[in-house]
């Protein structure tokens, strides 16, 4: 069974080396660039991957156009964002569970680092995500832009070892993709015609800060849980209050 290691790019010339050299194991890497502006795409050759360069509408049709591209050269295909990084437990994994003819992809659980600390709670781990697929099986909702769904033909499975993901750098990334999701997910609830109380500005974030800390028990992470949960919960706030201005306009 052959597997092609799929990456991601748009300005990832800081990240992309390391990750190329995580996927050792893979029979091909293709870097699937959406036009970086910085050396990315020379760094990836210099790294021994082959580019492809396509234009970026949203996440979903990103990654169906990357399957579309390697559906008649592989077997399997591997998602790996540029700031992820398999382990040599993981590709052992991998390269194992590909010879078993019955599943059309696998989910693989996360470690997610988060200002340089690794996190296990808070809803941070296990953080499955669908990213080993059988090509011809596997495609990704294009209903779903952001936090992309995949729809399986088949089986799906459930692997052991995690994937590093050295997220959030630092606290100005948090907000930069927090203040994008936070837009996101309220268009889509105006979109579904919800419309927001005023209670909902004061119970939501309460709600999501309880998930955060208590049920998904970001406590384990003591006072980085704590931030984190807080965090969430100001966001959830401010995914409200857009909502509340996309009806008002």
């Amino acid at each position: 069974m052959k597997l092609i290691g799929i990456i991601l790019t748009h300005d990832e010339a800081h990240n992309i080396h390391d990750c190329i050299k995580s996927l050792w194991f893979a029979d091909d890497i293709l870097v699937f660039d959406s036009y970086s502006e910085d050396n990315t795409v020379e760094e990836a050759k210099a790294a021994g991957a082959t580019v492809i360069q396509h234009a970026f509408l949203n996440y979903a049709s990103q990654r169906n156009a990357a399957l579309d591209a390697v559906k008649d050269k592989t077997d399997w295909v591997l998602f790996v964002d540029a700031d992820e990084r398999v382990t040599p437990e993981l590709a052992e994994e991998i390269r194992a569970v590909i010879q078993q003819p019955d599943y059309a992809g696998w989910r693989i659980p996360r470690h997610n680092y988060i200002f340089g600390k690794l996190t296990l709670g808070a809803g941070w781990y296990p953080d499955y995500q669908m990213r080993l697929l059988h090509v011809g099986e596997a495609y990704y909702d294009p209903a779903r832009q952001v936090h992309e769904v995949v729809i399986l033909d088949g089986t799906q499975g459930t692997l052991k070892n995690p994937l590093i993901h050295y997220n959030y750098r630092d606290i100005a990334q948090f907000h930069r993709k927090q203040r994008a999701y936070s837009e996101y997910d309220a268009k889509i609830l105006h979109d579904e015609g919800i419309q927001p109380k005023p209670q909902n500005f004061i119970l939501q974030p309460l709600r999501q800060f309880w998930w955060r800390f208590v049920t998904l028990e970001g406590y384990r992470d003591g006072l980085h849980g704590l931030y984190l949960s807080l965090l969430m919960a100001r966001y959830e706030f401010r995914k409200y209050r857009l909502l509340a201005g996309l009806w008002k306009r």
